[in-house]
């Protein structure tokens, strides 16, 4: 035998590298290892550093600063697929991390986890992809990307995937995507209502938590809502809220009813099916507040509908939201106030309320929760608007205190409400005066401080309803309520301007209120308001002209008319016309100004410093026992009118046993004088001289340590006294007008026939009178030559001592005349309904007494002009 050779081992190949096991210890030496070309290396390392990311947030950091994640990305679209899935696990993980959301966005790897959801790829893969989704997802730059590489429709398959992580997963991500609109639409257009319903029955309630939040997010669109009615989604709802067991689901059910109930359709399918009584029974009787809240939410957002509305009505839901009132939760009470604010818009609904519900609120109004107060105070609000019986239940419910406290509440929409509900208590009588009392002027002022419009609008509203007698205006003024108005009328909202107006208007019906607002220049915001086409209003209107009516001197000079019931009273005076905008001094300051080629200003004033003797204050009528005179005009008319009922014998004999026919006016006596022994001419050159002489000086004038008082006019006084005396107890309107018209143009000179006018020499009189006052400022009973602007003056102002109504209208060049309304002859007498008055011009100057009716104001008014 030979002898065994052993066999020689061959060495290996020279180019090939001997086999390598490494234990590492170091995180960083593995994330090298990601580099490496062998698929059992790289599978390994990314399995490693799978299990290092789990323990902890500190880990994901250290890997991010290890430059794990670039690497990372590229595995995965890596060919082997353990490679891939490891990767696309680690990524799951590091998702949940925000600086790796960051540098993932900015690596735009979107594309690459989208791809895992293939449905070819393993279930352990779709988990982990997923999660990164939902993790990306849950800032807005991540949604955008993931719905721009569309990402939502495999989410949306993977919702029927066996694996309940998955769903899970996918769920979440399709969640955190529907709050954007855009993905919402494209839900709808992928039909995924039925998957997501379907996941209501899975047996993980965190499955079933995101489907119902899903739901609520998507049913905010009307198609939603459609699609969701249509398989049957509500009735899935309903189940979960019948069973006991789901009470954890019933918060999110109750959110999405709440957004069904919106459509008239789905009301009347769950009221069809016995599920909106259910629902009403559930809300009442559930002992969780949150439970209690959505569904309180539920019925506000339903009641927003008419229809819905009255089908809610005809369920009586009034007494399940009276029932929420009383709950101990005060999210509960604010739904409920809601809720009832919400079905105010239905009648039937404030009548329940009346009895029901307003005491309850009242009650709220107290409570020391802002929120609350303010949703009470809303309910009460639309509960008393256009209700008597509603503001006069929360009057005896003695809401009124409460209400008065909200004002100084520090919500802008409590304050808002409360004031809504007082104006409308406001609205009667007794009411109105309870509030009063309460205080409410001096409450009211804080809220016209605020910087909220709309608290600014209510309150001057309040100040309008409330502001309706002497004493709630006077207290308001001395709380210093008015400064804050006339500020309001500056306000660039139109409500705000409106109400502001409207309020000044109701103030300004007293004359210490009215001149007040306009010493704080209310009259000059309003005008300037009502020179703006955009800014003015019809309450602006109103209220410029009903401070006008305290400024009577004002109103004629910017509009040129006083009405029949302006009445003129001393102080007034006509100073011509103004231009919008412009301002008119006062009268003291006037009269101060030395004498100009400007037109005169004439001055109404009956008070004079010169008593009468007692007798004739006896004979005299109460306010007119000032200086008398006879005048032979008005004994020229007592005889023509001998059935007028004035000037009789038994009068003429008293006059002559107390002396008065010699208390005569120089003018008066110069005048019988030169009727007896001068010519025309002679007799009114004398007749000039002794008028001039005859004019006092200004009261005060020399002395400056008198008060200022306005130039007295003793003739004037000597007017009123003779028509009040004489032309008052005429008992025909047209007669005392037309004796009137002949008093006034004797007064002032004398009928002036057409063709004489030009002759008529009252400009020289005007200047002699001004030259002697040292003043523009003349008293009307000064004038005796006078034209149409100086008679309608004296005949209005006469007119309205004496109860005649009459206007003044101004004219172009000079003129002005009188308007008064007259019962036609053959309607006199007439029983039943009278047809409106006729309108008539008095001529003061061709033929005084005249009157002429007006058909066609400009060319009867020219005619005779």
């Amino acid at each position: 035998m030979g002898k065994k050779i052993k066999k020689e081992v061959e060495p290996p190949p020279k180019d090939v590298f001997d086999p390598l096991i490494i234990e590492s210890k170091k995180a960083a030496t593995v994330v090298l290892m990601l580099h490496s070309p062998e698929e059992e290396i790289l599978a390994k390392a990314c399995e490693a550093i799978y299990k290092f990311a789990l323990k902890g947030e500190e880990n994901k950091t250290t890997l991010l600063e290890l430059g794990a994640v670039e690497p990372l990305t590229k595995l995965l679209t890596h060919e082997d697929k353990i490679v891939r899935r490891n990767a696309t696990m680690i990524f799951g993980i590091l998702a949940s991390n925000n600086d790796v959301k960051k540098l993932l966005r900015e690596l735009d790897v979107m594309n690459s986890v989208i791809a895992q959801l293939a449905p070819e790829e393993e279930v352990v893969i779709h988990e982990f992809a997923s999660l990164c989704l939902a993790n990306m997802s849950a800032e807005y730059t991540g949604k955008v990307q993931i719905f721009e590489h569309g990402g939502l429709e495999p989410l949306i398959r993977l919702l029927s995937s066996p694996d309940p992580d998955v769903k899970k997963n996918s769920m979440e991500c399709i969640y955190n995507l529907v709050q954007d609109f855009q993905c919402r639409t494209t839900l709808q257009e992928l039909n995924a209502i039925p998957p997501i319903l379907d996941l209501l029955k899975s047996e993980y309630p965190i499955i079933q938590l995101l489907a119902l939040k899903t739901l609520g997010v998507i049913t905010n669109d009307k198609e939603s809502r459609t699609m969701l009615r249509d398989h049957q989604g509500l009735d899935h709802l309903i189940k979960i809220l019948e069973t006991k067991e789901l009470n954890d689901l019933h918060i999110e059910a109750l959110a999405v009813i709440a957004n069904c109930l919106e459509d008239m359709d789905t009301i009347v399918q769950i009221q069809q099916t016995g599920g909106l009584k259910k629902l009403l029974s559930f809300a009442e009787n559930s002992t969780i507040p949150d439970i209690q809240k959505n569904a309180a939410k539920a019925i506000t957002k339903a009641a927003y509908d008419p229809e819905n509305r009255k089908l809610l009505h005809e369920q009586e839901v009034e007494k399940c939201l009276v029932a929420l009132l009383g709950s101990e939760n005060d999210g509960t009470k604010i739904a409920a106030s809601q809720a009832i604010s919400a079905m105010c818009e239905n009648s039937g609904s404030k009548d329940f309320f009346n009895n029901q519900g307003i005491p309850q609120l009242i009650q709220l109004l107290k409570s020391d929760n802002e929120e609350l107060r303010e949703a009470a105070a809303l309910a009460l609000a639309n509960l008393t608007t256009c209700n008597p019986a509603n503001a006069s239940a929360a009057a005896e419910a003695d809401g009124i205190d409460p209400l008065i406290n909200v004002l100084s509440s520090k919500r802008d929409g409590a304050i808002a409400n409360a004031a809504t509900v007082l104006t409308n208590m406001a609205m009667q009588e007794p009411l109105r005066q309870n509030i009063q009392n309460h205080g409410i002027m001096h409450a009211i002022i804080s809220p016209l401080h605020s910087a909220n419009t709309a608290v600014q609008s209510k309150a001057a509203l309040t100040v309008a309803s409330t502001a309706c007698d002497v004493e709630a205006r006077t207290e308001l003024r001395n709380s210093g309520g008015l400064e804050p108005l006339v500020e309001l009328l500056r306000s660039k909202n139109d409500e705000v301007r409106k109400h502001a107006s409207w309020a000044v208007m109701v103030c300004a019906g007293d004359e210490l209120t009215a001149n007040e607002l306009c010493r704080l220049g209310a009259l000059d915001v309003l005008e300037a308001v009502n020179l703006s086409g955009s800014r003015k209003n019809k309450f602006s209107e109103a209220a410029y002209n009903k401070l006008l009516n305290n400024n009577l001197s004002l109103k004629y000079s910017q509009t040129g008319y006083l009405s029949s019931s302006n009445i003129i009273n001393d102080g007034f005076y006509d100073y011509g016309r103004i231009n919008p905008g412009t301002k008119l001094l006062p009268l003291k300051e006037l009269c101060l100004q030395e004498p100009s080629d400007l037109r005169a200003i004439l001055l109404i004033n009956s008070k004079s410093d010169v008593s009468p003797p007692s007798s004739m204050e006896d004979k005299s009528d109460a306010g007119y026992g000032r200086s008398i005179s006879s005048s032979s005009s008005l004994r020229r008319s007592s005889k023509d009118k001998t059935n007028a009922g004035f000037g009789s014998p038994t009068e003429d004999k008293s006059e002559a046993a107390s002396g008065r026919n010699t208390v005569l006016s120089k003018s008066a006596t110069k005048e019988k004088g030169g009727r007896k022994g001068r010519g025309k001419k002679e007799e009114e050159k004398v007749k000039e001289e002794d008028e001039v002489m005859a004019v006092p000086k200004f009261v005060g004038e020399g002395s400056s340590d008198k008060e200022w008082r306005p130039p007295s006019d003793p003739d004037f006084s000597m007017y009123v006294y003779e028509v009040t005396k004489s032309i008052l107890p005429i008992t025909s309107i047209k007669e005392q007008i037309e004796v009137l018209a002949k008093y006034v143009a004797e007064k002032m000179g004398g009928k002036i026939p057409k063709e004489k006018l030009p002759d008529f020499s009252w400009e020289l009189h005007i200047s002699e009178l001004k030259f002697q006052l040292k003043s523009n400022v003349i008293p009307i009973g000064h004038v005796r030559k006078g034209i149409f602007y100086h008679r309608a003056l004296l005949f209005k102002a006469l007119a309205d001592r004496i109860g005649i109504g009459c206007s003044l209208v101004r004219g172009e060049y000079g003129r002005a005349w009188n308007e008064v309304k007259l019962l036609n002859e053959s309607q006199k007498g007439v029983i039943g309904s009278l047809p409106p008055p006729e309108l008539y011009v008095v001529d003061l100057m061709f033929h005084p007494g005249g009157l002429m009716k007006l058909r066609s104001r400009e060319a009867d008014l020219y005619r005779f002009l």
